[in-house]
């Protein structure tokens, strides 16, 4: 045991030695980029008079007992979970210097290995020395890219700056803000992929090719180096590469509708019709209607795998909902031409340079929103594929509960909290406030199906009252969706038994019908200002056994230039409340999480309420707290 400790020992020493040697080559070399360095430059935490502060070696070894030759990421956590530092090993080594004395966690992510999390005790002033031993992933696959790999506040903040511009398109600003990200966490996939995708915005394909080949290195499942990869080699005809790609992306994520897409695209170029279609239709599937533009793809495999019929009936409908679209129109007059023979899929792929003309605008990779939480349809929780879901059942049984509400409940009033943050040009949130109000609403069915929903808020409130001047109204009105003279207007299907919270429920989704009314949402500016329905989509999971709505969550079906209406995403989570004396359970909002971008203005707010009264149609009295095993803690949560 002794000679095993002096070799440790030693070979520390050893480290020590050649890290000294490393830094005045790196010293004298001016020449070479700042993402060299193994010592983190992040700003020092700062010596504490009062406590001291020291330095801290870091040593990463691999199984054969010495450093690791590939490079890992080392963070530096505090007790409590932001990251302080954070740093690449240069030779297996990094060192943190004057932090201050304290509790902290150190965490080691690298490419084949295992995440590494140990929990480092208060140390005294002066050089502590951790050593880290890695073990290899099972698989192979666990990298610095995986979910749980972190990045320091600073280097977010720029990655969120670099990605704001991108989405702009403005790929000068934010070279800048990439380079600065690049030199904190080279090793980072999403920093490698926000590079290729400022690379194919300056019109460099092979190093956005590389950059995303990079991310791929350290997390081989990043699913969007892997999609947008597929979409550059099928632009250079390299389909047997495209294909590897794009099954990669396909395993893991199974149910990313844009990657079934890029791949219908793949097989359809390599003359399989008959497997190109099945992929365009689990596309659709996925994607509900954000992924209708595959329609004209899935028409052209149809026909050139013999069905017609089939292909002309799904560009009709297509057209009819996008009657914009010029090149599925011409596509549609040809099919419906006689005696205009099919173009053979081998000249087609010939002639093709790129992606499908009519899917190219669906499987264009969006770049993600450092603020927005996903798109209801950019991809489809995971459900039980095991299980069949009847829909009509489960919507009537929804419905029917909603009306039990209804019945029951004709006003309730509640505590509510809300937090509101600003969130700015780059994306962060800013300047977060707080309001409470006493808050009660009333619910009339004024005729069959319709609703007048009323919402008061005490302490002489008034719209000013919230920040910005913008109230948020109509959260308590999602709900009625499922209510039976209510849900015909949206076009549903059922996704599967997913869960939430642990408990079984099945996911619903739901699509505002062009050719229905629109009566649950609208946008109204000023008092007396007119007022712009609002078509909504979304997903509702609704409890298996119960059939109680627990979430929704909701996005525009389009946006509203006209009122520079551009993001509308909510997500509503509900809870039992209990009548003291009598045995009635009504579901009503927990809490509330909205997104918006509305004439300039980007938010979010979270509603939290509690402290419910609840008034029936024929008695008034005060109901308990939800139960404890049955619902969340009405208590507001930071965003």
């Amino acid at each position: 045991m002794r000679s095993l400790v002096r070799q440790r020992v030693e070979l520390v020493t050893a480290f020590r030695i050649t890290k000294c040697l490393v830094f005045l080559l790196l010293f004298c070399t001016t020449s070479l980029p700042n993402a060299v360095f193994a010592q983190s430059s992040a700003p020092n935490l700062g010596p504490s008079k009062r406590h001291g502060a020291g330095d801290i070696d870091i040593y990463v070894m691999g199984a054969d007992g010495g450093p690791i030759e590939v490079p890992a990421t080392v963070s530096l956590l505090a007790a409590t979970g932001p990251v302080l530092r954070q740093g690449t090993t240069l030779g297996g080594a990094i060192e943190f210097r004057r932090v201050a004395v304290g509790a902290y966690t150190i965490q080691v992510v690298a490419p084949g290995y295992e995440r590494v999390a140990k929990e480092f005790r208060p140390f005294d002033a002066g050089t502590s020395t951790i050593i880290i031993d890695m073990r290899p992933a099972l698989n192979g696959k666990t990298g610095a890219g995986s979910s749980q790999m972190l990045l320091a506040p600073k280097v977010q903040k720029e990655l969120g700056k670099a990605l704001e511009a991108l989405r702009m398109n403005k790929p000068e600003q934010a070279r800048s803000h990439l380079e600065a990200a690049y030199g904190k966490a080279p090793n980072h996939p999403a920093v490698n992929y926000l590079y290729g995708v400022y690379f194919l915005q300056v019109k460099d394909q092979e190093k956005a090719k590389s950059c995303w080949a990079k991310a791929l290195e350290f997390d081989p499942k990043y699913v969007s180096a892997l999609l947008a990869l597929s979409e550059a080699l099928i632009r250079e005809q390299k389909l047997t590469e495209a294909e590897t790609y794009i099954t990669r992306a396909v395993e893991a994520d199974p149910n990313s509708w844009r990657a079934h897409a890029i791949l219908a695209d793949v097989l359809l170029k390599a003359h399989l019709p008959e497997k190109a279609i099945s992929e365009a239709d689990h596309a659709l599937k996925l994607g509900h209607g954000q992924a209708a533009i595959v329609e004209p793809l899935l028409a052209r495999a149809l026909a050139e795998g013999g069905n017609k019929e089939r292909a002309v009936r799904v560009l009709e409908e297509y057209v009819r909902d996008h009657p914009h679209d010029v090149a599925a129109s011409k596509q549609l007059e040809s099919l419906q031409a006689p005696d205009v023979p099919i173009l053979p899929a081998k000249k087609a792929a010939l002639a093709e340079v790129k992606p499908t003309t009519a899917t190219e605008p669906a499987i264009s990779l969006p770049l993600p929103s450092n603020w927005l939480p996903p798109d209801v349809d950019e991809k489809v929780p995971p459900v039980d594929p095991g299980v069949p879901c009847a829909l009509d059942e489960v919507v009537q049984k929804a419905g029917e509960r909603v009306e039990e509400f209804i019945k029951n409940v004709d006003r309730f009033a509640a505590s509510e909290s809300l937090r509101h943050e600003s969130v700015n040009k780059w994306g962060f949130a800013e300047s977060p406030e707080t309001r409470r109000f006493d808050y009660e609403v009333s619910i009339e069915e004024y005729r069959p199906g319709r609703f007048d929903v009323s919402e008061y808020r005490g302490n002489k409130y008034s719209p000013a009252q919230f920040p910005d001047g913008v109230e948020t109204r109509g959260l308590p009105s999602m709900a009625l969706i499922f209510h039976p003279n209510n849900i015909g207007s949206f076009a549903l299907s059922c996704e599967g038994l997913g869960q939430w919270n642990g408990t079984p429920a099945w996911q619903v989704h739901f699509r505002q019908r062009p050719d229905k009314p629109n009566t649950i949402r609208s946008y109204r500016i000023g008092e007396n200002g007119p007022s712009y329905p609002v078509a909504l989509r979304g997903r509702a999971w609704i409890a298996a056994y119960s059939y109680q709505i627990v979430r929704m969550e909701t996005d525009l079906v389009n946006t509203l230039p006209e009122i520079r209406l551009f993001v509308d995403h909510t997500v509503v989570e509900y809870g039992p409340v209990r009548f003291k004396n009598r045995d009635v359970e009504m579901w009503l909002p927990q809490s509330a999480d909205v997104y918006c971008d509305w004439r300039g203005k980007r938010m979010h707010r979270r509603h939290s309420l509690s402290d419910y009264m609840l008034f029936s149609v024929d008695e008034k009295q005060q109901i308990s707290e939800p139960q404890a095993e049955a619902s969340r803690p009405n208590k507001e949560l930071n965003p």
